[in-house]
């Protein structure tokens, strides 16, 4: 990509697990600013990529540098200095069922600021809980009081609670409606825009990949084949690509972006 300003570059990455090769070679560069997509097929190693960028996943080979700076090795306390430069939202939010909504957004905050006194911790998780486009009655509510798009919302918070540089998300519209999930990919584009953010986007979703995405990745045969807008992905004539994208959901999901484009 022209002009890119490196925030994730990922060289020769491998990923094992026993004699199960997930990743080999595998080379991956987001450019700042950008909201690139991330797709393959199911047992490609799509979470176990974003795991090991984030310092979940020790890699067996390769090297992983994040906002400048290298992630293989490091010391505890340096990493944690690293990792407050970004937010995460996991596949099934990831929230803590014994906290508040409110409480969970002040998790990673009272982590990195234990200084600060409950009457700011609740003004910031207010206005993160906005933010994550939830009503401010969210707050003072468990996980089991959410519907499934509220929790993804509410992970969304909490992964914004630092005001991070860089925002990872593993299939955040995964289990919602197609309304909620239009809306939650409106909600992404304008905190992208308003916060200045790099968005690294696991999904399956045609629509997401579509509506929002500047760039999608394929992994497929243990690596990265791929990095391009659609229409310079479907110019590649491997097989997966012409079959996701131009399968019967990847059509629909093209015709609707025409529609809304003509709209």
């Amino acid at each position: 990509m022209k002009g890119c300003q490196p925030v994730i570059a990922v060289k020769g990455l491998a990923n094992r697990f026993g004699e199960a090769v997930i990743h080999e070679d595998l080379d991956l560069t987001v450019c700042r600013g950008e909201i690139l997509g991330v797709v393959g097929g199911s047992g490609t190693g799509k979470s176990v990529l974003m795991r090991s960028i984030i310092g979940l996943q020790t890699p067996a080979a390769g090297e992983i540098e994040v906002l400048g700076e290298n992630m293989i090795g490091r010391e505890e306390d340096e990493a944690k200095n690293i990792r407050r430069r970004w937010g995460i939202l996991f596949q099934n939010g990831a929230l803590f069922s014994t906290l508040t909504v409110a409480e969970n957004v002040e998790v990673p905050i009272r982590e990195y600021f234990p200084y600060l006194k409950p009457p700011l911790l609740d003004e910031i998780a207010s206005y993160k809980i906005a933010m994550g486009g939830l009503p401010a009655d969210a707050g003072p509510k468990y996980p089991a009081e959410l519907s499934g798009g509220m929790i993804k919302r509410a992970g969304l918070a909490r992964a914004l609670a630092l005001d991070p540089e860089l925002l990872f998300l593993d299939e955040p519209t995964a289990g919602l409606d197609p309304i909620s999930a239009a809306a939650f990919d409106e909600l992404i584009v304008s905190l992208q825009k308003r916060l200045d953010l790099t968005v690294f986007l696991i999904t399956h979703d045609l629509d997401t990949l579509y509506a929002i995405c500047d760039r999608v990745a394929v992994i497929a045969d243990r690596k990265v084949i791929a990095v391009g807008t659609i229409p310079e992905l479907l110019a590649l004539d491997h097989p997966w690509i012409q079959e996701y994208f131009n399968g019967p959901r990847g059509r629909a999901a093209a015709d609707t972006a025409k529609e809304h484009a003509q709209a």
